[in-house]
């Protein structure tokens, strides 16, 4: 982690008038360097007082550019301070010693994705599933700040990937914490760099363009820059072939439109479209659930059944209007007037959150009917498959009787007509 999107491998120790071997009064140990950059450099460290592995980020203050510098340091040590999330590292101290400032924030194991593609890996859908999935937790976490926390750097040199498979985001030292007035600084990475920050802005929605960015420089092996363009924006399709599910070439288009006001403003909602299971799916995956629990079931009588039942439809009844109608449209209309995309965004929360309830109300009133058990019955009771395909004909199952019957009546059709025109003997 650090200026330079460093790897958790080990250096050599450096030394002498590079940097001291211990700061902080003997607090922090440097082993050897993860990384260097425009700023300065990375250290691979340990906290003696924690007995934990840190990073040490070491800011190069002198010359015409210091007091930018300084800026940018007190920034990024401001910004990490106030964050707390398992995909982001943890501030662990900032100081300034020898003439140079010091961040340490705590080492996330793991390795750059920049060091993987170095290494000539390539990754499949399910990984760069896993990195929306991922990104999504920690841009929502950003962005719902106030002000929002806008990263501004992301690429594969600052994305981690950890043991366990998950992903991590690092290096703020981009990153912008203030709302402005007026232009700003472009700051970012060529290729990965959402088009509006060449003009000096930087929203929320260029996140989600730099995750688009590195997801399609996962899934190729190439740079963002090299892909095929059509004006500003990145073929997804002409650049992935058939490699990727539709669904997943839909998501990245959505991320990399180059205008903002169209461009997906959040990543949850493509990364959660997945396939729809099919009706048998469903079921066999409640049939699984339900089989443990089944000896524990209390017995609930009609009454509080009837009580409970009316309760869960009313509540269903109500959550669902107020989360998926009377809310969403009272924030989207308040967004024609303030805080567009964060109105927005709390207009799609409410509908997610409202969503889930109703999910959950439904479970329960189905258990306390005992709706489930009944339904299973009727399900392994159906033993003719032609009743079968009948009832999954919207899931568009296989349709094995029907298109028997079909090829019969077609031969019987045919007969018909042969001996119609054969005539009479």
């Amino acid at each position: 982690m650090g200026p330079s999107s460093p790897t958790v491998r080990r250096s050599a120790p450096r030394t002498g008038s590079e940097v001291e071997d211990t700061l902080r009064d003997g607090r922090f140990v440097c082993l050897g360097i993860l990384g260097e950059g425009s700023q300065g450099r990375t250290f691979d460290g340990l906290d003696k007082v924690e007995g934990r592995p840190v990073a040490i980020k070491r800011f190069d203050v002198r010359g015409a550019k210091g007091w930018k510098d300084v800026e940018l340091a007190e920034r990024e040590a401001r910004v990490l301070r106030s964050l707390s999330h398992p995909k982001l590292p943890r501030y662990v101290d900032h100081f300034e010693e020898g003439g140079a400032l010091y961040l340490v924030m705590e080492k996330i194991e793991g390795e750059t994705l920049a060091s993987l593609r170095k290494r000539g890996v390539v990754f499949g859908e399910e990984e760069v599933t896993r990195l929306l999935r991922d990104a999504s937790e920690v841009l929502d976490y950003l962005h719902s700040r106030s002000p929002p926390v806008v990263h501004r750097d992301l690429k594969p040199g600052n994305v981690i990937r950890r043991p366990d498979g998950s992903f991590a985001f690092v290096d703020f030292g981009a990153v912008r914490d203030r709302l402005r007035q007026g232009g700003s600084t472009v700051v970012g990475t060529f290729g990965y760099m959402a088009p509006e920050q060449f003009q000096g802005r930087a929203l929320p929605a260029s996140d989600v363009y730099a995750i688009g960015a590195t997801a399609m420089a996962m899934l190729t092996g190439e740079e963002p820059e090299d892909l095929p363009h059509k004006g500003l924006a990145i073929q997804v399709r002409g650049a992935l072939g058939r490699r990727v599910s539709e669904r997943l070439q839909r998501a990245l288009e959505s991320m990399l439109d180059p205008d903002p006001d169209r461009r997906a403003h959040r990543i949850d909602p493509l990364a959660r479209n997945r396939r729809r299971p099919t009706r048998e799916e469903v079921r066999a995956a409640r049939r699984a659930e339900r089989r443990p629990r089944r000896a524990s079931r209390p017995h609930v009588h009609w009454p509080l059944e009837l009580v409970f039942t009316i309760a869960f439809t009313l509540g269903i009844v109500w959550v669902s209007i107020a989360t998926q109608v009377v809310v969403p449209v009272l924030l989207r209309i308040l967004s024609l007037f303030f805080a567009r995309r964060a109105l927005v965004s709390a207009a799609d929360a409410v509908r997610d959150a409202g969503t889930r309830a109703v999910e959950g109300m439904s479970r329960s009133r189905r258990w306390m009917r005992r709706e489930d058990e009944r339904e299973e019955g009727r399900d392994e009771s159906k033993s003719d498959p032609r009743t079968r395909v009948e009832a999954d004909r919207e899931e568009r199952q296989v349709r094995i009787a029907e298109d028997e019957e079909d090829a019969a009546a077609d031969e019987a059709e045919d007969d018909e007509a042969q001996r119609r025109s054969r005539g009479p003997h």
